[in-house]
């Protein structure tokens, strides 16, 4: 229900670059972890198909902790992209595009940005990061939404979630194109959902019952 404050502090954050600005707003289209973030390389993101591949490792960054880290459940893991993700790339390789890290430091840009830049910038938009709402938190914000629409099954949500197959002989069989036309469409849902809350809070299940209803 905070979505509309949410998005609107996004829109008018100016304590920080706008580097920061965009990574918070893509982490709140896209729902990836920190890390899958951080340390994303231009090289993975697939214009052309709309597709971001996070890899299962990439390749460490000497005096960068954990900067070898790929997906969370070291496979590699497609994020398919929106319109609007894709827009908001456009703007970041404006900013970027130079370099091979998509969020380079402020500081020195063949490292990357700090762990804490997406918070701490929640934190200048007036929030708690942690009572209110944090960067992972953008994570159970759209599992919570994608499950209440009622339009995807709980197996494509999990798959976009990147989340451990509860059964280990499945996990081992999982391929990381799983559902992906499906996936697709849900994050372009999610995007549309976004927008639109620009102006008022909309419950998920009403803007489902309208993409079903046009559907009909």
């Amino acid at each position: 229900e905070r979505l509309p404050e949410l998005l609107a502090r996004i829109d008018g954050y100016q304590q920080g670059r706008e580097l920061t600005r965009l990574a918070v707003l893509l982490t709140l289209h896209l729902f990836i972890r920190s890390s899958e973030l951080r340390f994303a390389h231009w090289s993975e993101i697939d214009f052309r198909n709309k597709v971001w591949t996070i890899p299962a490792t990439r390749e460490a960054i000497t005096g960068v902790r954990y900067s070898g880290r790929g997906a969370k459940m070291r496979t590699a893991h497609i994020v398919p992209l929106s319109r609007q993700s894709v827009a908001i790339l456009k703007q970041i390789k404006d900013i970027s595009g130079n370099y091979e890290l998509v969020f380079p430091g402020d500081h020195n840009p063949f490292k990357p940005m700090c762990e804490n830049t997406v918070n701490k910038a929640l934190r200048l938009m007036g929030y708690d990061t942690k009572q209110d709402i944090c960067g992972h938190g953008f994570r159970a914000m759209a599992c919570s939404a994608l499950m209440e629409s009622g339009l995807w099954s709980q197996d494509v949500v999990e798959r976009q979630m990147s989340h451990q197959a509860r059964n280990t002989v499945r996990q081992a069989y999982i391929h990381k194109a799983e559902h992906l036309e499906a996936r697709k469409e849900m994050m372009q849902w999610w995007s549309d959902y976004l927008d639109t809350c620009r102006e008022v809070y909309v419950p998920p299940y009403i803007l489902s019952q309208e993409k079903n209803n046009r559907a009909s």
